[in-house]
């Protein structure tokens, strides 16, 4: 009998492909709307992914890629109203449907539902980016769906810390053995790796060069019936996309 009890999910990158066409596309609105001249192509963005969290995001790309921006007097407010900002751009993209979910997300997402598995959110996006997300793909009801969110600065250590796994289990009363977690990055993989987690990896184009290593199986995404997966490394047992059945495999393995 599998001891699998709940699915983890990160959001950026691992449920959609936010990160190129959302997060960066509403970083470069809020940066206009506040008469700032810079912008994130996708090259650049790719480099700052190496940090978590937006406000993060900002500050290191001052530290090292526009050095000779002077920061005002309020820096701490002025970051965090950029983030607010940028937030509402994102969430306002998201209503606008933007952002599929990536191929064979909603299906398994739908599967486990109807088992009656529990699910969370394991993320370093905020609250509203995650809620924007779900009711635009999903419907509005579908954060519901999932028993935790934890999200944004919930925990002061973002990934590549355990932190935010640690604290979505303490809140589902789990153990690691009887959790799976889904992830795209490298920060991501360390972190729930960290949490002792075995980890399912659907890798983007942003972080299709990261190491892996620590994965139990690594996909190019999770595949449909009529639109098989590329299995990169790990054992999927014969089959050629991810449903709950395989997810037990996997966890078991």
């Amino acid at each position: 009998m599998s001891k699998l009890k709940a699915l983890l999910f990160d959001v950026d990158g691992t449920l959609a492909d936010t990160e190129r066409d959302g997060h960066r596309v509403a970083f470069n609105m809020a940066f206009k709307d506040a008469g700032l001249d810079w912008n994130w192509d996708e090259a650049l963005y790719g480099d700052l992914l190496a940090v978590t969290g937006g406000k993060e995001r900002i500050r290191f790309y001052l530290d090292e890629f526009n050095t000779g921006f002077e920061k005002p007097a309020n820096f701490d407010d002025f970051v965090k109203g950029l983030h607010e900002s940028k937030t509402n751009f994102y969430t306002q993209l998201m209503a606008e449907g933007k952002i599929p979910l990536r191929t064979g997300v909603e299906r398994l997402i739908k599967e486990a539902k109807e088992a009656g598995m529990r699910m969370a959110v394991v993320t370093t996006t905020t609250p509203a980016n995650v809620t924007a997300l779900l009711e635009s793909t999903l419907g509005p009801d579908s954060e519901s769906w999932f028993e935790v969110i934890a999200a944004g600065d919930i925990v002061p250590a973002k990934k590549p810390a355990p932190d935010i796994y640690d604290w979505a289990l303490e809140q589902m009363d789990l153990t690691p053995e009887e959790a799976i977690a889904f992830e795209d990055s490298s920060n991501g993989i360390k972190s729930s790796s960290a949490a002792n987690l075995k980890t399912i990896v659907t890798i983007n184009e942003y972080t299709k060069d990261d190491d892996f290593s620590d994965a139990v199986v690594v996909l190019d995404h999770m595949g449909e019936p009529e639109q098989s997966f590329t299995l990169l490394s790990g054992d999927t047992f014969g089959q050629d996309y991810l449903n709950l059945d395989l997810v037990h495999k996997i966890a078991n393995a």
